[in-house]
C-alpha cells in the first residue's frame, strides 16, 4: 500500500498548487474537476491519518493493559481496545476502496440498447419488460429517460429499443447491466406449460460529449430511408429515418424514432459517437493486455450475466453469485438492493487485487 500512499501524497500537493493559481477559476470545468479531486484526496488522508493513529493507540493500549493492576482501569482500557479493533478494519476498507482507480465514465449519462437474442417472440417480450424495468428504476432515482429508437414486434414485444438515461452517476450503476440476460419461464403462448429459455442482450454505453470525441464530417456518411416504425401517420410516407456510418471503421447506426429527419440525424450521431468511443476504449484495453469481451456477446444461451427464473421467483447474478427472490419487485424497477450487492462484490474483488 505504501507506494500508492506516496503517489497520492504527491498528487495532493500538485492539486493544491493548481488550486492556488487564480487563473484556474476562469476555467470552470477544469476547476470543478480539480476541486472534486482535491476533496477526495483530503478525505482519503483524513481516514489514513485516523487509521495510523488508531493502530498506534491500539498498540499503546495493549501495553497499558498488560502493565495495569487496577481492575477498573483495565476494564476501561479493554473497552477502548474493543472499540479500536472494530474501527480499524472499517477504516482500512475505506482507505483501500479509495485506492481503487475510479472509472472516469462513472459520472456520465448513458445510452442503453436492448435486443432479443435467442428465443423468438418470448425474447422480444422480455426485451420490453427489461426496458420498463429500467424506466421504473430511472423514475425512482430521479433520472431522465429519453427514447432514441424503437422497433416493435407483432405481439407487444420489442425487436430493439435504444434509450438514454441522464442523472447523477448513472453509468456507475447501470454499467453492471451490460451483458446477456436469460429468462426462464412458461410463455403466455405456451399451451403445454413447458418452461422456455430465452436471452436478451443489454449494451450500456457512456454518452460522450462532442469535445471529448470529435467526429470529423469527412468521415461520416448519411443515408435516408423510409421508416418502418410506429412513429405516426406520416412516418411511413417520408424519408425521415437516417443511417449514420463512420467510414473509417464501418460502424453504422440508424434512427427512425422521430418524424423529423433532422432529429433522427442528431440521435444517430449521439449513438454513433458513444459506439466509436467504446471501440476506441476496447482497443486501448487490448493494448494494455486487458482486452474485454464484447458487452453483448453472441446472445447464445450459454453466455449470461444474469438469470430470471420465474418458476423459482429467483434472480441470480452469475458474475458474483448473488441471488434475490423477488422477480416482480426487480422487474418493477426495484434494483437498488441487487446493484448495491453487485457493486460491493466488485469492490471486494478489486481490493483483493491491490
Amino acid at each position: 500500500m505504501a507506494p500508492h500512499i506516496e503517489k497520492l501524497r504527491k498528487r495532493l500537493e500538485e492539486v493544491k498548487e493548481k488550486l492556488s493559481d487564480p487563473s484556474i477559476y476562469t476555467r470552470q470545468d477544469e476547476c470543478r474537476k480539480i476541486s472534486r479531486e482535491h476533496q477526495k484526496l483530503e478525505d482519503f488522508f483524513k481516514n489514513f491519518t485516523k487509521w495510523t493513529s488508531s493502530l498506534s493507540q491500539l498498540e499503546e493500549n495493549k501495553k497499558m493493559l498488560g502493565a495495569e493492576k487496577d481492575e477498573e482501569l483495565k476494564t476501561l482500557i479493554s473497552a477502548d481496545i474493543q472499540t479500536l479493533e472494530n474501527e480499524i478494519p472499517l477504516l482500512e476498507k475505506k482507505i483501500r476502496l479509495s485506492l481503487i482507480p475510479q472509472d472516469p465514465n462513472d459520472s456520465k449519462n448513458i445510452i442503453v440498447e436492448i435486443r432479443p437474442a435467442a428465443g423468438g417472440e418470448e425474447a422480444s417480450l422480455f426485451t420490453s419488460e427489461l426496458f420498463r424495468m429500467y424506466q421504473r428504476y430511472a423514475e425512482a432515482k430521479g433520472w431522465r429517460t429519453e427514447l432514441l429508437d424503437l422497433t416493435t414486434s407483432g405481439l407487444g414485444g420489442m425487436k430493439e429499443v435504444v434509450f438514454s438515461l441522464a442523472g447523477d452517476n448513472v453509468y456507475s450503476r447501470i454499467k453492471y447491466e451490460a451483458g446477456v440476460h436469460r429468462v426462464q419461464r412458461v410463455p403466455a403462448t405456451e399451451a403445454s406449460g413447458r418452461i422456455h429459455t430465452s436471452t436478451v442482450t443489454v449494451s450500456v454505453l457512456p454518452e460522450i460529449e462532442e469535445i471529448e470525441f470529435e467526429l470529423r464530417p469527412q468521415d461520416l456518411r448519411f443515408d435516408v430511408f423510409r421508416s418502418s416504425g410506429n412513429g405516426g401517420q406520416s412516418v411511413n410516407t417520408t424519408d425521415s429515418a437516417v443511417r449514420a456510418t463512420h467510414i473509417p471503421t464501418g460502424v453504422s447506426v440508424a434512427s427512425q424514432q422521430e418524424k423529423s429527419q433532422h432529429k433522427n440525424k442528431a440521435i444517430a450521431i449521439r449513438i454513433l459517437r458513444a459506439k466509436l468511443y467504446e471501440v476506441q476504449k476496447a482497443e486501448e484495453d487490448a493494448k494494455n493486455a486487458e482486452a474485454k469481451r464484447s458487452q453483448t456477446g453472441t446472445g447464445d444461451r450459454s453466455e449470461k450475466i444474469r438469470t430470471y427464473n420465474f418458476h423459482q421467483n429467483r434472480v441470480t447474478d452469475h458474475r458474483f453469485g448473488i441471488t434475490i427472490h423477488d422477480i416482480p419487485g426487480i422487474l418493477d424497477g426495484d434494483l437498488d438492493n441487487l446493484l448495491d450487492q453487485i457493486i460491493l462484490a466488485d469492490c471486494d474483488r478489486k481490493l483483493k487485487a491491490l
